[in-house]
């Protein structure tokens, strides 16, 4: 990887910012983080942190190879995988309570547990709903944060290099219209079929026809579910149509100068009531006083900038996933909510210079137009019960020769994940194919 992508790892994994002017960075190092808890609320907040960290860590401990690395998890992957033993350390993962519930136990400090509760936006689902196995999240993040040197772009820069070298071709600026499915054995090219080719226009608007031996979907498996990519494949991935979306999001993407406040690399400014901007977004509203997160992909490690003047700048707010339904969020609406994200992070002491600075606003309508059926929904489906995880879709769909991967597979969303999806999708794809070096689209 070091010959396509460089990586540079962060000490600190995020800055904490809260409207009453107090801030809080957590590092890799436990340590490190406890003495700046003890620093910012009490040694017993430090004490409960490493009791935290702890148990986050046996979570993954026991959740990691059978659910995160298995193909298809179950209960019966966890038994072959640890055996009996495996079951009764499942039982462990903390799935009975949800993780503010949880988060409670170990943080007096309510800032502490609304910081350690965004973890659950990282699956798209809430904290005051989401099992507190989710919590393990905090864990994965202590392994180590990385960015990468240059911009998100140059990673996929890289990985376009790297295929490339081996052989790939790759064709962007397409538009994929079908899967075209066998149907030999099978009514309208249903299960007994098996996935052929795909019909996709050029980025000259020409209609094209590839034939392949598999074919890797890097959709939403909605899209797949409902028939966006052909009527013969509905179904074929077997979704629930009444399971909950995870969140979508409202973002700016902006080219702009700060000041009043040190970014790091990943900041957060939270809402003063955690609680109410939660139970807004499950009213399918958007909130009154959203937390803002902002990734300064221009910055290092220490917070200096990589670039002179103008920096780059993600700015997010959750929002509930109805990016399909025409009119959810006006545009006066959209507004609103850009002032008062704006106006938070100011009270939080962050000035963005806006005025004249490119700028370009994501809704959950543009999510949806990028990912049809979703709603605009950027984490697959929520988590917001135990056996939710289980019941994201696996690599394999119902038509063979047809594979998933993305952020709304199994294991999950985010580029780690992500990339966890797409090697469990090739292997299943190269296991099914046999030795033979065929087509994969």
């Amino acid at each position: 990887m070091d010959d396509y992508v460089e990586l540079v790892p962060l000490d600190t994994l995020a800055r904490h910012a809260w409207p009453d002017g107090s801030q809080l960075d957590l590092h890799v190092d436990v340590e490190r983080s406890a003495a700046a808890i003890e620093a910012f609320a009490s040694a017993a907040e430090a004490e409960g942190y490493r009791r935290f960290c702890a148990h986050t860590e046996r979570i993954f401990e026991v959740v990691e190879e059978p659910f995160l690395r298995s193909a298809r998890p179950s209960m019966m992957t966890v038994a072959t995988t640890k055996g009996l033993r495996g079951i009764f350390e499942f039982a462990s993962i903390d799935w009975h309570r949800s993780m503010w519930r949880a988060l409670g136990s170990f943080f007096g400090d309510p800032r502490l547990r609304q910081l350690f509760a965004r973890y659950a936006t990282y699956y798209g689902s809430s904290p005051f709903r989401a099992p507190a196995t989710l919590n393990l999240i905090a864990h994965v993040e202590r392994i180590g944060v990385w960015r990468v040197r240059g911009g998100m772009a140059k990673l996929a820069q890289g990985l376009t290099r790297l295929a490339e070298e081996l052989g790939v071709e790759v064709r962007t600026g397409c538009e994929v219209e079908t899967i075209e499915v066998d149907v030999e054995g099978g009514a309208a090219g249903r299960a007994a079929g098996r996935a052929r080719a795909i019909v996709y226009r050029d980025a000259d608007g020409q209609s094209r026809r590839l034939e392949c031996a598999a074919v890797i979907v890097n959709a939403a498996p909605q899209a797949l579910d409902t028939g966006h990519l052909g009527e013969h494949l509905r179904g074929c991935v077997g979704l629930d149509p009444k399971a909950p979306r995870s969140l979508s999001a409202v973002t700016w993407s902006l080219v702009a100068r700060t000041r009043g406040f040190e970014l790091a690399h990943h900041n957060v400014f939270f809402s003063s009531d955690y609680r109410r901007e939660f139970a807004a977004l499950d009213d399918a509203e958007l909130p009154d006083e959203p937390t803002v997160y902002v990734c300064a992909q221009d910055r290092d490690d220490a917070g200096g900038t990589t670039v002179e003047g103008p920096e780059r700048l993600l700015v997010l707010v959750n929002a509930p996933a109805l990016g399909d339904r025409p009119g959810a969020f006006s545009s006066a609406q959209l507004d609103a909510l850009e002032a008062r994200a704006f106006a938070l992070m100011e009270r939080c002491g962050l000035v963005i210079e806006r005025e004249g600075a490119p700028c370009v606003r994501s809704d959950p309508h543009t999510f949806e137009d990028l990912f049809p059926a979703t709603g605009g929904g950027l984490y697959g489906l929520a988590t917001h019960a135990m056996m939710d995880p289980f019941r994201r879709p696996a690599a394999r769909t119902k038509i063979p020769g047809l594979y998933l991967s993305g952020g709304g597979a199994h294991p999950g969303a985010g580029v780690p994940m992500v990339c966890l999806s797409g090697q469990l999708a090739g292997r299943a794809a190269v296991k099914d194919l046999g030795a033979g070096r065929e087509a994969v689209a």
